[in-house]
């Protein structure tokens, strides 16, 4: 059985790191409980081969590697949450390494595990309410006798609020809670100069694309040449290579969005250009959010007592729109998010294809991202040149920042789409 570090493509480094520090960690928990026999032999390891992580560490400090806070960086499909997740296991491993097959990495990794709390923003942000709540559950005792670990994906959401909460609970740790945060970046803008401070930074790359590739046909059985092929439009996205290799839905809007660039042929075409690309993404936003909204409403309505006969069933229910107009709140905020990052992947695509056409018009010995619209991607170079095709590209990475910095889309994606037509 592959341990819990199989599935991070391309980061040796990364691997490297964390594995030193899970073995730091099991000694710690040793080091409390006074062992000092050798600890079991983990799958494909030697009796003792995990056993003392103080080896040649100044001091014989059986922590030294090990932190209580971590941040996870690196661009997106990087990696980040699977880093995270992956070191949450291995920190609950019986063995201390990760091995994969015990209990403790198993649940772990099935997000079932009692002591591993994983925290995914649905909407724009993480409030202050729920970062409070959070930090107050991470403080109790490990019921498993080893580590409390709070996952929190895309930390560059905390509201000012959220950050100062977390920031609290950073400064003074319990004893044995671990915190693992995943960011863009150290910048201010994605993670708090003082969080940064009190935390580890495992620094992530882009994996490269024949790493890619090799995973999706090794673990999802994807054939080799379309695994390839996903790899190589997935930009090195783990996540998107899967959806494109297995999701024809997916590929027909990957197809939709690069025939973009023939579709301006003036002002009136950039702008049915721009509400296609719109009212794609809100299609895709819905169909992915439908049925959880539908399933979370029946279960809140049915616990607030709908279809109820008795005395006060009709009492509770008149009662309940506070709280149902509670989660239609929670639900828009999330349909926003879902609706942001389907326009998000499809202007990634977009970039992708004007990056094309930079790198042709400069004739750069580089591989095109996009090798089906290769042709397409080399006409436009001919036409703009390497000038004209930066300028492109640059609206569209312009639009994606806008978007983030929560201009409203239609608007942000109308202004990019008459300066591809300007040039």
């Amino acid at each position: 059985m592959p341990d819990v570090f199989a599935d991070l493509v391309g980061q040796d480094e990364a691997v490297a790191t964390l594995r030193r520090a899970a073995a730091a960690a099991a000694a710690v928990l040793r080091h409390a409980a006074g062992e000092r026999t050798l600890a079991p032999a983990g799958p494909g390891l030697p009796p003792g081969d995990d056993a003392d992580a103080s080896d040649g560490m100044p001091g014989g400090d059986p922590g030294a590697g090990m932190t209580h806070a971590w941040i996870f960086t690196g661009p997106p499909g990087s990696g980040r949450s699977v880093a995270a997740r992956a070191f949450a296991a291995a920190l609950q491993c019986a063995y201390g390494t990760g091995c994969g097959g015990c209990p403790g990495c198993h649940t772990t990794m099935a997000g079932t595990h009692a002591d591993v709390r994983l925290v995914v923003p649905e909407g724009l942000s993480i409030g202050v309410g729920e970062m409070r709540a959070l930090v107050l559950r991470a403080a109790s005792t490990p019921s498993g006798g080893r580590w409390q670990v709070v996952i929190i994906e895309d930390a560059d959401r905390l509201t000012e609020a959220a950050g100062n909460a977390l920031l609290k609970a950073i400064e003074e740790p319990p004893a044995r809670t671990v915190f693992l945060l995943c960011a863009p970046s150290t910048h201010p803008d994605d993670i708090s100069v003082t969080i940064r401070s009190r935390c580890r930074v495992v620094p992530l790359r882009q994996p490269p694309a024949a790493a890619v590739a090799e995973v999706l046909a090794r673990r999802d059985g994807i054939a080799p040449d379309v695994a390839q092929w996903a790899a190589a439009a997935a930009q090195g996205h783990v996540g998107r290579a899967r959806r494109l290799a297995r999701d024809p839905e997916a590929r027909k809007r990957r197809e939709a969005v690069l025939a973009v660039p023939r579709r301006l042929t003036g002002v009136g075409a950039a702008f049915d250009a721009a509400s296609a690309l719109i009212e794609a993404a809100e299609a895709e936003a819905e169909a992915s959010v439908a049925e959880a909204d539908a399933a979370e409403r029946a279960a809140l309505e049915t616990a607030l007592g709908a279809g109820g006969t008795g005395r006060g069933a009709a009492g509770a229910i008149r009662g309940a729109a506070g709280q149902l107009k509670d989660l239609e709140k929670r639900q828009k905020s999330r349909a926003t998010r879902a609706q942001r990052d389907a326009l998000d992947r499809a202007l990634v695509d977009l970039a992708g294809f004007y990056r094309d056409a930079l790198v042709m018009a400069l004739r750069a010995p580089v591989e095109p991202v996009h090798t089906d619209t290769a042709a397409m991607a080399g006409a436009g170079a001919q036409k703009w040149d390497a000038e004209g095709a930066l300028r492109r590209l640059e609206a569209v990475l312009a639009c994606r920042a806008a978007i983030e910095a929560n201009v409203k889309p239609r608007i942000a994606v109308e202004a990019m789409m008459l300066a591809l037509w300007r040039g």
